[in-house]
């Protein structure tokens, strides 16, 4: 009865460890993953106009590098070529139709404003 009792005790202990580090899994630097995908921005929302489903299940979540030219500006957004929306961690300054590449993480697509959005974002050149 007593090895039931610490072997019930033991999974419990284990289960336990292994839910909170599946649930608090360490935040990602995305300024530091390499991309999985490049692409400019005008290809990228060609893939959501082809295919919304597929496109958002190949980039969601992932790394990814795009290219464009900046036509929007906030304190803490760009957007490339109004159809890509950047948004980053701290201000940053860019000037208005300049071509750039950033590095973002790929969080969705927003079909009402058409809009691919990226966040923790980065400049690279």
């Amino acid at each position: 009865m007593k090895n039931k009792i610490y072997l019930i005790l033991s999974l419990l202990i284990i289960g336990g460890v292994l839910l909170y580090n599946y649930i608090y899994q360490d935040h990602r630097d995305i300024s530091q993953e390499t991309a999985t995908y490049e692409i400019t921005a005008t290809n990228l929302v060609k893939d959501f106009v082809k295919d919304i489903s597929y496109t958002q299940n190949k980039y969601l979540n992932k790394t990814i590098e795009v290219t464009g030219t900046i036509t929007a500006n906030g304190n803490n957004s760009i957007t490339l070529n109004n159809a890509v929306y950047c948004t980053f961690s701290n201000s940053t300054k860019a000037t208005l139709n300049t071509t750039i590449t950033i590095k973002g993480r790929f969080i969705g697509y927003d079909d009402l404003l058409e809009e691919v959005k990226l966040d923790q974002c980065t400049i690279k050149n």
